[in-house]
């Protein structure tokens, strides 16, 4: 599975909404420089918050699927949640993919 750039970027901003609403109409980079000028806690916690919602995805989509299997469910939740969390997964798997390459990019600089 190959990630783009853009997908990444695009990921990361779809995160940075649901981490921390920006106050502002202008949205967008004010958001962004917003959390980037805090104690440093916020990327963590974005991070935190986007494995928490992907691991409730991924349970929610096992218990949508056990019910279709019992008899007790209806195919469209199954088909939802199951793109719910492929969606969540997809969206932690590019955050990752660029945080290990700026840690590469960062390893590789000169002093």
């Amino acid at each position: 599975m190959a990630i783009g750039a853009l997908d990444a970027a695009a990921a990361y901003g779809r995160a940075m909404k649901t981490a921390a609403p920006s106050s502002g109409a202008a949205g967008g980079l004010a958001g962004l420089s917003a959390a980037g000028a805090g104690t440093g806690g916020n990327f963590a916690g974005m991070v935190e918050s986007m494995v928490t919602d992907a691991s409730t995805s991924l349970r929610t989509a096992e218990a949508e699927s056990a019910k279709q299997v019992a008899g007790k469910g209806d195919l469209i939740d199954v088909v939802t949640a199951i793109g719910a969390a492929e969606t969540a997964l997809d969206t932690v798997v590019a955050v990752r993919d660029r945080v290990v390459n700026a840690y590469s990019d960062i390893m590789r600089m000169q002093i």
